[in-house]
């Protein structure tokens, strides 16, 4: 959801980057979970790099102040948690 809404402000070039991370972060997202969702083996691996990219994406989030922005950073710092607990 941030991604569409960043696209939609009037400064795009300056949200180019939480666009991509938003992108990144949605991403790994859904194949950690289908890889939870499988019992993969590689689940916990991927459930680390899920949680440093989600953490990351939730820095760059915090940095402007579109509601979208922040409600995005709350809940990728949330997936971040629940991904550590999984990997852990």
């Amino acid at each position: 959801m941030c991604s569409s809404a960043c696209l939609k402000e009037d400064d795009v070039k300056m949200m180019a980057r939480c666009i991509e991370l938003d992108m990144d972060c949605a991403q790994i997202c859904r194949l950690a979970a289908a890889y939870m969702a499988r019992g993969s083996e590689n689940a916990a691996e991927l459930c680390r790099v899920c949680a440093q990219i989600c953490r990351t994406c939730a820095e760059e989030c915090k940095n402007h102040s579109a509601d979208h922005c922040q409600h995005c950073a709350e809940t990728c710092l949330a997936c971040a948690e629940q991904c550590e607990k999984m990997a852990a």
